[in-house]
């Protein structure tokens, strides 16, 4: 007679497209998850052909199929948190609205990946006044770059002040925690803002890591939030920490060369061992 199982993963799941080229969306994702003691889990919602010099092609997957792939991995082994990034169709917004409503789905982090680091855009323009509808409130935080943050806002960042401007508006938008991301601005001293609904601004800043492998940052970022949320952590916490996670997966990659263009993060650079938790009565 086999024993009963007492322990589980803390799970996440990465509602994404994949980057054939490995740096960013479904496998860094992964990569960041595993390394972080995890388990994901994903659901597919467009493949690219790309590399570290940029998107060729873009192939998005129905939205039928995108909801049966949530629906599989959440009915039998359910998540603890949830990340979202590129969703390119309005269609596809609708869809992964209406599976976190229908499976109650808790801790979102919503990357609102818009633009790759090659300079491609990867959303439709009328995808944006959808997601904005429809993923907003129900994510827990959202974590724009200053680029996607002023495609949101309307108007170019330029500094601090902007910052905290736009992260204000995307509350009033609907968000209930907004992460603008800083790393676009010149200068030599990154600065991240937390801003949450009725809270003090939170800054986070620290020296930048002059690196030409960046690609997947923003994917990297989002996912290590979800992990750490996963684990536990309250939304600050899990910010701080994975901001940390990704400095030191910049600094790992920074001396190493994959491709011709933009290389990766070393997601590997501090790998944890899976946390186990006590198995919950009711699972998923």
């Amino acid at each position: 007679m086999k024993p009963a199982p007492h322990f589980q993963f803390p799970r996440v799941l990465s509602i994404a497209g994949s980057d054939s080229g490995g740096g960013a969306g479904i496998q860094a994702d992964l990569k960041t998850i595993a390394a972080l003691g995890c388990y994901g889990l994903t659901a597919i919602t467009a493949l690219t052909a790309q590399n570290t010099t940029g998107v060729r092609a873009i192939q998005g997957v129905t939205a039928q199929m995108l909801a049966d792939q949530i629906d599989a991995v959440v009915e039998d082994i359910g998540a603890d948190a949830v990340k979202i990034g590129m969703l390119h169709a309005p269609e596809i917004v609708r869809t992964v609205a209406a599976a976190i409503a229908r499976h109650r789905l808790q801790r979102v982090v919503l990357d609102p990946v818009m633009i790759a680091t090659s300079g491609a855009v990867l959303i439709g323009e009328n995808a944006v006044s959808v997601l904005v509808r429809e993923l907003f409130p129900k994510a827990l935080v959202i974590t724009p770059n200053l680029d996607e943050a002023a495609l949101l806002v309307g108007r170019p960042l330029g500094n601090e002040a902007d910052m905290e401007a736009a992260a204000r508006q995307l509350l009033e938008m609907g968000a209930p925690a907004v992460l603008v991301k800083g790393g676009h601005l010149p200068g030599d001293i990154v600065s991240d803002l937390l801003l949450e609904r009725d809270g003090d601004p939170c800054w986070m800043r620290g020296a930048r890591i002059h690196s030409p492998n960046t690609h997947g940052t923003g994917c990297t970022l989002s996912s290590a939030i979800a992990s750490h949320l996963a684990l536990g952590a309250t939304l600050p916490e899990a910010v701080q920490r994975a901001r940390e996670y990704v400095l030191g997966a910049l600094q790992a990659g920074a001396n190493v060369r994959t491709g011709a263009g933009s290389g990766p993060l070393n997601h590997s650079w501090a790998p944890q061992a899976m946390h186990l938790r006590p198995l919950a009565r009711g699972l998923p």
